[in-house]
């Protein structure tokens, strides 16, 4: 939505989900645009729920300590300044922490003129349209660098060598990517972000996970309780048998897709 209304503004020109490493950094930049002498630096964030900040740590309102985004800002401006001077380019850089959703609420919020809260979004962008600049050939010399340096694919796709004894188990809520902590019959509820999952669903995506990762490794009921961490040998066993074929050899068994 951020990204729509950037596109509204006249005579500027707008990056969007860029992506650089320097200095053996990485790191992504949300919004980018180009105004005179300054680039505007966005840091979209689509939080949902109500949030507290207590001595510069952010919470969920359970309680759950979260990253702290201004922080995020800072560091992400920080290493834009230098690789822009590196560039060769004199720009200053205005960074904001842009929260648009509407059922997003932080108790505690400080007077940060960094911070555009979903109400003030429209008088922000009502702002922005007043200044107008035409782009200058500086401003196209520098895009085509930043352009240039995009790192298309992060460094965090080149799978580095793993084992299956070396990986963290467990399963990962699908909507905050944390660890679900607790089993509980039929669903599992994050601590993290609230989201409730049947259980089954929970499993069998924690099986696509394991045969994804482990194509080498037989898919047992052992093998899947021990990844998933958290649910019942019994419960894994139910799961599995219900959706998987059975391959018997000898005393042991394995399971294999039904597909196949």
């Amino acid at each position: 939505m951020f990204d729509k209304w950037l596109a509204t503004l006249p005579n500027w020109k707008i990056l969007n989900d860029l992506r650089f490493e320097w200095n053996n950094i990485s790191y992504q930049i949300d919004s980018l645009s180009i105004f005179s002498n300054t680039i505007h630096h966005f840091e979209v964030k689509n939080y949902e729920g109500d949030y507290y900040i207590e001595k510069d740590t952010w919470y969920l309102l359970s309680g759950t300590e979260i990253s702290n985004p201004l922080i995020q800002l800072e560091r992400t401006e920080s290493l834009l300044r230098r690789f822009i001077k590196n560039l060769g380019f004199n720009y200053s850089i205005e960074s904001y922490l842009i929260f648009i959703n509407p059922e997003f609420h932080l108790y505690h919020a400080p007077r940060n003129p960094k911070i555009i809260f979903p109400n003030q979004l429209p008088r922000f962008m009502k702002n922005l349209r007043k200044k107008t600049s035409k782009i200058a050939y500086n401003h196209t010399k520098i895009i085509d660098q930043l352009i240039s340096y995009h790192v298309p694919d992060s460094p965090y796709m080149r799978i580095p060598k793993y084992t299956f004894d070396e990986l963290k188990k467990g399963i990962i809520c699908p909507s905050c990517h944390t660890f679900y902590t607790a089993f509980n019959k039929k669903y599992l509820v994050c601590d993290h972000c609230g989201n409730k999952e049947y259980v089954t669903s929970a499993v069998l995506r924690c099986i696509e996970e394991f045969t994804l990762l482990f194509p080498e490794r037989k898919l047992t009921v052992k093998e899947i309780q021990e990844w998933s961490k958290i649910i019942p040998h019994q419960t894994v066993r139910r799961i599995i048998a219900n959706n998987y074929k059975i391959i018997r050899q000898g005393k042991t068994s394995y399971y294999i897709h039904p597909d196949k």
